[in-house]
């Protein structure tokens, strides 16, 4: 996945000692501007917030990296509540030992007025617990991030996998029948099976190869289909007539591969292997600005139901939900004596290679 939240300096370990750096550092440069006025030496001040950052640090890192990992993280959270209870009071106690024993000391070395030495004073427990909170929030955040980014990279992956199931459910079906018309031809010592099975081949070899890609250029699929209608027009002979209307820039654009050949495989099966008289199929192509038009309408006998939900069908609806999620338009249309499929969809741009 490549976005935003995949910036390796602020996910990668390699880096984490640097992260922490930079956050420390802008930490104690907010710290000794907002707290303190400008008047005095500024450089007690720096050095006093340095001194309270590294308190911090103590306070907030076994949170950050033992309590929440294993508490938190991992669904303990009566033992977590708990623990940061006993924490909690632990760290008033740590404020009180930091500024008796480390904060006033230093201050006088310094030459610092801290005024009343309230050792219990609520405001170094304060900032402490701020803190704390913030880094936290910063783990949390982080940990949120990665398990999106964990779900969504399972998710493509699975939608991966069923694309590739889909799309090689293709390959039987067209095989199979394509195999059998050839069958057909060559006990009748048909002039022309050797061709038929040239055309085959390049069609396996699109197949096997070409369609391993998550597009094709566009002239190259229309160029398939192409081939796969020669064939069914050896098979059909004079009986049938074929129209192909091919508009548009289509070699400057690229389509997921195998999306209409279920379609004329479906004009074949159900619509002219069912007729008797002279039968018809049109497939009517264009492009215009990057949207993709194809109209495919055979004849078939006005009392043959035409399945709209065949196994062929709905591989390519599926595979259409799923790589062209709401940029594309299917329309099944049975008119009785002939059948219309029509599909528009937004390609994506780029030009094909």
């Amino acid at each position: 996945m490549n976005n935003s939240f995949d910036n390796p300096f602020i996910f990668s370990s390699r880096y984490r000692v640097l992260r922490h750096l930079i956050f420390w550092t802008v930490h104690v440069i907010i710290f000794t501007f907002a707290f303190w006025p400008s008047k005095g030496d500024q450089l007690v001040h720096l050095t006093i917030s340095t001194m309270w950052a590294i308190l911090a640090i103590v306070y907030c890192y076994p949170v950050m990296y033992w309590i929440i990992p294993r508490y938190l993280l991992t669904g303990k959270y009566y033992q977590f509540a708990a623990i940061m209870f006993f924490w909690a009071v632990l760290g008033w106690f740590w404020s009180y030992f930091c500024r008796r024993f480390i904060y006033f000391p230093v201050a006088d070395a310094l030459g610092f007025n801290v005024g009343e030495k309230n050792p219990w004073s609520h405001g170094s427990y304060l900032m402490m617990s701020v803190m704390m909170g913030v880094t936290c929030s910063i783990v949390l955040f982080k940990y949120w991030i990665r398990k999106q980014n964990d779900f969504l990279m399972e998710k493509n992956e699975k939608i991966s996998a069923q694309l590739e199931l889909l799309k090689a459910q293709v390959h039987p079906h067209f095989l199979f029948n394509t195999l059998n018309n050839i069958y057909s031809f060559s006990l009748k010592n048909y002039p022309e099976t050797p061709q038929m099975l040239l055309q085959l081949s390049s069609l396996l070899s699109y197949m096997l190869y070409d369609c391993k890609a998550p597009e094709v250029p566009l002239d190259k699929e229309i160029e398939v289909m192409c081939n796969y209608i020669d064939l069914e027009k050896i098979r059909y002979g004079q009986r049938l007539e074929v129209s192909i209307n091919v508009e548009g820039d289509i070699r400057g654009n690229k389509i997921a591969p195998l999306l209409i050949l279920p379609f004329l495989e479906n004009a074949f099966k159900h619509g002219t292997s069912e007729q008797l008289e002279k039968a018809w199929l049109s497939m009517d192509i264009g492009v215009r600005q990057h949207l993709f038009h194809c109209k495919i309408a055979n004849s078939k006998n006005e009392w043959v139901w035409h399945n709209e939900n065949g196994i062929g069908v709905q591989n390519v609806q599926k595979r259409l939900a799923y790589l062209y999620p709401g940029k594309h338009e299917l329309k099944l249309s049975d008119e009785g004596n002939f059948f219309v499929v029509s599909l528009v969809l937004q390609l994506n741009e780029g030009k094909a290679r």
